[in-house]
């Protein structure tokens, strides 16, 4: 399928003037969107197959928050996936101009998530939908959960814990908001080690350090629950507890 000449001044005009803040694109969406972007209708072709694999290694990522993105990326409609399986992706791209902002109330801050009738918190996956993905970004105060540095929305990524190589699952027990900083420096190591390179390199201090450890211990113990619509508590008493547990862990 031919597409129109492009002018690359005027669509990167329009993707970081517009598109962008419009659909609050957080920076790993932002720079996914952009290279594919550039392998596809700036070389003239809509439709583009490439592997997660390749798309992770050309931006210097890891493999998850570049799915999570092109998954997002999908849901906001600025691509459609058109297949999908182990052996990479195709999608469809589209122009800036192209895309609309939804209007189902996904962008930006809005009402806890709400699980399936009938569904208990510990069985959901975390990862699968955005309202899902930002109420462990809300649990943890917008901060990362490692260097407790307060991240803006555009710029953290979720963490597992226990990295998914090693059979980590998408539990709000394994998932934390975290600078894209540590995600990369983290990769594969366990969490409390690279909690110790953090204190050893002076990104914290010894108190900060143990709370982090302390911080670790109840997060395994599903004790920092993310807010969600369930109808087995109240809200008031969601904020209360999550508030009270948070105090226990130096984190204001």
């Amino acid at each position: 399928m031919k597409t129109k000449e492009l002018h690359p001044k005027h669509l990167w005009k329009q993707l970081e003037d517009v598109l962008a803040p419009r659909l609050r694109l957080t920076a790993i969406e932002h720079v996914v969107y952009s290279h594919l972007l550039r392998h596809s209708l700036l070389e003239g072709k809509r439709r583009l197959r490439f592997s997660l694999i390749w798309l992770a290694r050309n931006l210097g990522l890891s493999r998850t928050p570049v799915r999570n993105a092109v998954h997002r990326l999908d849901e906001l409609r600025a691509l459609r996936i058109l297949e999908r399986s182990k052996s990479g992706h195709v999608v469809e791209m589209r122009l800036p101009e192209e895309i609309r902002a939804p209007r189902d109330g996904k962008i930006g801050p809005g009402a806890a998530p709400r699980l399936p009738r009938g569904a208990s918190l510990e069985e959901i996956d975390f990862m699968k939908t955005y309202s899902l993905r930002r109420a462990i970004h809300a649990r943890d105060g917008g901060r990362c959960f490692y260097c407790l540095r307060q991240t803006p929305g555009r710029m953290h990524c979720l963490d597992h814990v226990v990295p998914r190589a090693r059979s980590g699952r998408n539990s709000y027990r394994n998932l934390v908001s975290c600078c894209m900083e540590c995600n990369a420096a983290k990769g594969d190591t366990p969490a409390p080690d690279f909690l110790r390179s953090l204190y050893r390199e002076g990104g914290l201090t010894k108190v900060e350090f143990f709370g982090r450890l302390r911080a670790l211990h109840a997060l395994a113990a599903g004790k920092l629950r993310p807010r969600v619509n369930n109808q087995g508590d109240t809200a008031s008493e969601r904020r209360k507890e999550g508030s009270n547990e948070m105090k226990k862990l130096g984190v204001r």
